[in-house]
């Protein structure tokens, strides 16, 4: 055999034996099984959410809320220096999170919110009905991004965390509600920094 055969032929069987190592195969349900979380387990929505209200938001909602009327006084005057100070959110853009508390007198019952008259004269609505959105997710701050693998499981915690303000904080109030009351509340805001609309502002409550 000519010297540039044999050497042809031993690198056509170099190449063999790298792509037999280079190729396996897995049965699906071992890949399934390892992906995901490190555990191999789905994402619990629910007890991330649990937790995560019981642990983190009720405590930041006593020490670390903002009292609803300095924040609009604050974002009237210096609007920039109001929402890099108090707002959080998890990505970029114009819309921002707030985590607020305040005070004031039930002037109105309605279908999906109550009026709620500020000492300051302003007057802002607690949601009753329509609870949705990242608000109350993103609005303490202390949920990372980086704590998730995809943006469903973040969805979800979203979702969680608004079933426990309809199911355990809502309805006792409603019951209770009546025109004339003082109302004190802790709750999340959403404002869109570039276009802000303070007359119309709607508070979901983390607790009444």
């Amino acid at each position: 055999m000519p010297k540039n055969a044999l050497n042809y032929s031993i690198l056509l069987v170099l190449l063999a034996v790298v792509a037999y190592n280079s190729v396996y195969f897995k049965k699906l349900d071992e890949v399934n099984a390892n992906s995901g979380s490190s555990a191999g387990e789905k994402f619990n929505a629910t007890a991330y959410a649990q937790t995560f209200w019981t642990t983190k938001l009720l405590p930041a909602s006593a020490t670390s809320a903002t009292d609803l009327s300095m924040l609009l006084s604050s974002l009237k005057t210096d609007r920039e220096k109001a929402v890099d100070t108090y707002s959080h959110a998890l990505g970029i853009g114009n819309i921002r999170y707030f985590l607020v508390k305040g005070e004031g007198k039930l002037t109105a019952i309605n279908d999906n919110d109550v009026t709620i008259s500020l000492p300051s004269g302003e007057s802002v609505k607690l949601a009753t009905e329509y609870i949705f959105g990242n608000a109350v997710r993103d609005a303490s701050g202390l949920i990372k991004i980086i704590e998730f693998d995809n943006t469903m499981d973040l969805n979800n915690v979203s979702a969680e965390l608004n079933a426990i303000i309809r199911k355990k904080v809502v309805p006792p109030f409603r019951a209770s509600a009546k025109v004339g009351n003082t109302v004190k509340f802790v709750g999340a805001i959403e404002l869109n920094k570039e276009h802000l609309h303070l007359d119309n502002v709607e508070v979901i409550p983390i607790k009444l």
